[in-house]
């Protein structure tokens, strides 16, 4: 492989800024540009030293900085690697760059560091996901998750079903060689066992994905309610900013607003939307209508109501909308008499918490309302998640096979027809894990990897 070289910080002024080597000549390279204040060559040092030297292009001195050097195998990429530490501008940095690439390395492409680790065996498909995870956590929680994940949590839990998947299957394959031997693992009882302790292993995977989603990616959130019931004021709130425009004027938000906010370890992608009633006026009554179309696509649904005043039309054709959504029903206006009857919005919407918006009083029963709602206080985080929608998707077609190897086997066809379902749920199992995945899934999974990791 040619050696390669990126810049591993971000696109941005800092105090420090990284270039990262890796292959066969990265040492030498490093070499060309670096000169160390001892004289030393950092061929010549151990595995895990730093020397602080001088970065030069050709005679002249370009900053001063540390080199890092790490020995082939025992590195990121398990291959020789050296981290150039210079000063961090974005100038300066991106002169030390174009440097090395001078002196023979290629530049990286997104996500080639890490693809060399998993080339290399230093982790598996689904540990090189995790590395993305990490870098783009927004919680305790969801770090928590993909570090476990990282440790290979996620792949002990894959490699148990698929170990068991697989003894199962080589027993029917002796045994359909040798029809008149008695080989225990392959009685059908065994079989079905396997197959259904493997359905419930894989259900319990990608339930944890789906609850963990906000957690981990945001999940898509909409505020709805009729005008001036405090939707923009929660926004507000919810955001920690003036993002959408407050007045005591009804249809002041026309159109949607947009903020990512978190909430202990939920992550709520926020739209705040048009006031939802009858309007004459053409823009407000688009505004009105694109609520509607965000009400019905969301994940979870803010549906807000005025606590002072009883329920309108406009708020029963909302709740009529939330019946079979994740939703969360919001008596705003505390701070004010009480005329609205809650037991009405029950019949929607289950869960039903007060606010004052104005006061600011509500986020941490929000906050807890939604860990109910969305089972993120029922999520383990130790015991290592699903991370992408391409592990899920492997998870979801190797329980689609094995449900249909049950089937099988519950309408007495034989052993050989039901193992077709289960190989190939194994080989879903694998992909997931990498051990069998096409070169197209592996360059997809590193495509959305930054340049540089």
């Amino acid at each position: 492989m040619s050696t390669i070289a990126a810049i591993s910080t971000p696109n941005a002024a800092g105090g420090i800024g990284v270039i990262r080597i890796s292959g066969d000549g990265a040492i030498e390279i490093a070499d060309s540009v670096f000169c160390s204040v001892s004289g030393k060559k950092l061929r010549d040092l151990k595995g895990y030293t730093a020397a602080f030297g001088y970065i030069f292009d050709g005679d002249k001195k370009i900053d001063e900085g540390v080199a890092l050097v790490f020995h082939a195998p025992k590195s990121y990429t398990g291959e020789n690697v050296v981290e150039l530490s210079c000063h961090g501008g974005l100038y300066v940095t991106e002169l030390v760059l174009r440097t090395v690439l001078k002196n023979g390395a290629e530049p990286a492409e997104a996500g080639e560091f890490t693809k060399r680790a998993f080339l290399n065996g230093k982790i598996d498909l689904a540990e090189a996901e995790s590395v993305m995870s990490v870098i783009s956590a927004k919680g305790r929680q969801a770090l928590d998750a993909a570090l476990n994940t990282l440790e290979g949590k996620l792949s002990g839990r894959i490699s148990k079903i698929t170990e068991r998947l697989t003894s199962v299957s080589a027993a029917i394959a002796v045994w359909t060689d040798n029809p008149d031997e008695d080989i225990e693992e392959a009685h059908e009882d065994n079989v079905k066992t396997v197959i259904e302790d493997a359905v419930r292993a894989l259900r319990q995977l990608i339930a944890e994905f789906d609850n963990g989603k906000a957690i981990t990616e945001g999940i898509e959130t909409v505020i709805c309610g009729h005008p001036n019931v405090g939707k923009s004021t929660l926004m507000n709130l919810l955001s920690g900013c003036e993002r959408s425009i407050v007045t005591p004027i009804a249809g002041t938000t026309r159109d949607i607003v947009e903020e990512t906010v978190r909430l202990g370890d939920i992550v709520l992608r926020l739209a705040d939307t048009a006031g939802i009633r009858e309007s004459s006026d053409r823009i407000e009554a688009i505004g009105i209508d694109r609520a509607y179309e965000r009400i019905d696509r969301a994940q979870l649904v803010l549906a807000v109501f005025d606590g002072s005043e009883p329920l309108t039309e406009e708020d029963r054709e909302l709740l009529s909308r939330c019946r079979d959504k994740l939703a969360l029903a919001i008596v705003n206006k505390t701070d004010l008499p009480k005329r609205l009857d809650e037991a009405e919005i029950k019949e929607y919407i289950p869960i039903v918490i007060s606010v004052s918006s104005l006061k600011a009083q509500g986020t941490e029963e929000i906050q807890t309302a939604l860990a109910e709602i969305l089972g993120t206080n029922e999520i383990d985080s130790s015991g290592g998640m699903l991370a992408s929608e391409r592990q899920r998707l492997c998870c979801e077609n190797a329980l689609d096979s094995l449900k249909e190897g049950l089937e099988a086997l519950e309408s007495g066809m034989t052993l050989d027809a039901v193992n077709v379902s289960v190989d190939y749920a194994v080989e879903k199992l694998l992909e997931l894990t990498g051990e069998k995945a096409r070169d197209a899934v592996v360059g997809e999974v590193f495509s959305k990897f930054c340049v540089g990791k």
